[in-house]
């Protein structure tokens, strides 16, 4: 009779663990459903990189876009929105950027090239002189005064066409984008060229952040990026003409700082309203298109998780929170307001998920966790399989989110196919016609599920 009791127990045990299992699964169902079939978030990145476009931090069309954030939010009828004040730099663009190669006097041959962000201007003639090619910051190091004082420095080191990982390769060579113009001046260098950082040839420059270190405003120097297509040519003249000149015109400014936001908006939780997850991506972008992959995206993603939780009727446990961040491109400030204000308030944050990677086919997550949390989020993988999420790894997640960390929270990224992001990055065909519906939507439905686990089991 005991014997017969105990199995009693087990089969009833083992059925309630069936239903549950079934019910995770019908919530990631209906997820997926809605994102698909009635979701908003492409309507949503329509309207950000369209009616307001690039939205550099400081300008109007940053600010433009804090306020639609806002105005977003509360149409989907969240328990809690507001503005989070945030100063951030200012740099305008000013007219557009003027370059070519002189073989003689009077030989001229255009090239596609754009200010960094945060560079100065050259003077109002621009600026001529011979260039210096070189790979690394040994090669110019090695180089001494003597030869580069008076030259303008091109660094032509290529993303490496070899790893799998896109962003593998974008970090082996932006140094250079962001250091070359510090290294460059310390050695009397004029003006810096960089490589853009593409993998593929074409004749768009990308931009991006870059700085001076601890340089005085006279020490500074123009530092612009040339296409990959430009960057070859040169490459190429400069081995049949070493002593061929380069000219560079444009009209950056940097401005004081300005004052901006985070928009930030929540569903408060129904057990543990004091335990915070985040969701989020960065409301700011480069000018030189819409941003609608960098990071119109992530933004409309992260909305769209909330919205699809009131969508369905799940209530959460936790209270989550989304998060347009301000100034990721160029200072990280929203992201470091956000961590200050949270630790000041001492608020619980147990877990951040950040999408920053563009809006392709996502294929899963990069997780920064303790080994027995990581083996928790592993253990829902099963469900994530029949929707070809696959990808479960330690590592990286966010540049927003990662003033957060401590040894309490959990941080994550969302991994989308990064095979053509880097041919957007940062450049002018980085717009919302690059953007594919059905993509974007499946990428909103997998940060809505993995918040559903982490909501339901916590850490």
């Amino acid at each position: 009779m005991k014997h017969l009791a105990l199995l009693g127990i087990f089969i009833f045990s083992s059925i309630c663990v069936a239903q549950k299992a079934d019910e995770h699964e019908k919530i990631l169902e209906k997820l997926y459903q809605t994102s698909l079939l009635n979701g908003q978030s492409y309507d949503w990145l329509d309207h950000l990189s369209n009616k307001i476009g690039g939205r550099l931090s400081g300008s109007v069309q940053a600010a433009q876009a804090v306020e639609w954030g806002k105005e977003a939010l509360e149409a989907i009828s969240l328990d809690n929105v507001w503005l989070q004040p945030v100063m951030v730099p200012k740099w305008v663009r000013g007219t557009f950027e003027y370059a070519y190669i002189e073989t003689s006097p009077g030989n001229r041959i255009n090239v596609p090239v754009c200010a960094l962000g945060g560079s100065v201007a050259t003077s109002y003639s621009g600026i001529k002189s011979e260039v210096i090619e070189v790979k690394t910051f040994e090669e110019l190091e090695a180089l001494g005064r003597e030869k580069v004082e008076g030259k303008i420095i091109f660094f032509n080191r290529p993303m490496q066409a070899d790893l799998i990982s896109t962003f593998s390769a974008y970090s082996g060579c932006v140094n250079q984008r962001y250091q070359g113009a510090e290294k460059a001046a310390s050695l009397g260098a004029i003006g810096v060229i960089v490589r853009s950082m593409n993998l593929r040839l074409d004749d768009l420059p990308h931009t991006g952040a870059m700085s001076y270190g601890d340089l005085t405003n006279k020490e500074k120097i123009p530092a612009a990026a040339i296409s990959t297509n430009g960057a070859e040519m040169l490459s190429g003249m400069l081995k049949l003409n070493p002593k061929l000149q380069f000219y560079l015109k444009q009209n950056c400014q940097n401005y004081p700082d300005v004052e901006s936001h985070n928009v930030i908006g929540e569903i408060k939780g129904t057990e543990f309203p004091d335990e915070y997850i985040v969701v989020g991506g960065h409301l700011d972008s480069w000018d030189l298109g819409d941003g609608a992959h960098d990071d119109g995206a992530g933004i409309v993603q992260s909305m769209e998780v909330l919205r699809l939780f009131k969508e369905i009727g799940y209530a959460p446990k936790r209270t989550i929170r989304v998060v347009m961040f301000m100034n990721e491109e160029n200072g990280l400030r929203g992201g470091n307001k956000y961590a200050e204000v949270a630790k000041n308030n001492n608020e619980k944050h147990i877990f951040a998920l950040e999408s920053d990677a563009g809006g392709f086919t996502p294929r899963g997550f990069s997780i920064a966790a303790s080994d027995e949390d990581f083996k928790k989020i592993q253990s829902w993988e099963p469900y994530f399989k029949p929707y070809l999420i696959h990808y479960f790894e330690q590592g990286g997640s966010g540049a927003d989110i990662g003033p957060l960390k401590n040894d309490d929270i959990v941080l994550a990224g969302l991994r989308p196919d990064s095979q053509r992001y880097f041919d957007h990055h940062h450049a002018a065909n980085d717009t919302f016609d690059a953007i594919n519906k059905r993509e974007l939507e499946l990428g909103a439905a997998t940060m809505a599920a993995l918040v559903y686990f982490v909501d339901q089991f916590g850490f």
